[in-house]
């Protein structure tokens, strides 16, 4: 009986928790990649002097808990970041690397935004 008590406890984190972080840190790494390609995709036509927005949806939510998307610059490295808990993907914005700067956040729910303005944020 004793047996069987300390499989029930471990059943939970072995058998169901490790696949589903498994499945996270992919679905992770994809909208990480989306996201990174839309901001490539924004400032590849975006006007010398102008600006321009574009509209996106990320899943709301993954195995059933939301996530949240940061991009971050340090050096002259960005990232896309998506993380949940414990579970962190990072994935570089190749592409507008040192000319031009990224930032900003957003989680799954709802429309996202990406906008780009010649003459800066404020």
């Amino acid at each position: 009986m004793g047996l069987f008590v300390v499989i029930l406890l471990l059943v939970n984190t072995n058998f169901m928790l490790g696949p589903a972080n498994t499945l996270a840190h992919s679905a992770f790494t994809d909208i990480g990649n989306g996201v990174s390609t839309r901001i490539v995709d924004t400032y590849a036509i975006a006007p010398e002097t102008g600006n321009i927005s574009s509209r996106f949806d990320i899943p709301d939510d993954i195995g059933g808990q939301g996530y949240f998307v940061d991009i971050s610059s340090s050096g002259s490295s960005q990232q896309v970041i998506v993380m949940r808990d414990n579970i962190v993907t990072k994935i570089s914005i190749a592409g507008i690397g040192s000319s031009r700067r990224a930032g900003g956040n957003t989680t799954g729910a709802g429309i996202n935004i990406i906008s780009y303005d010649s003459g800066g944020f404020t």
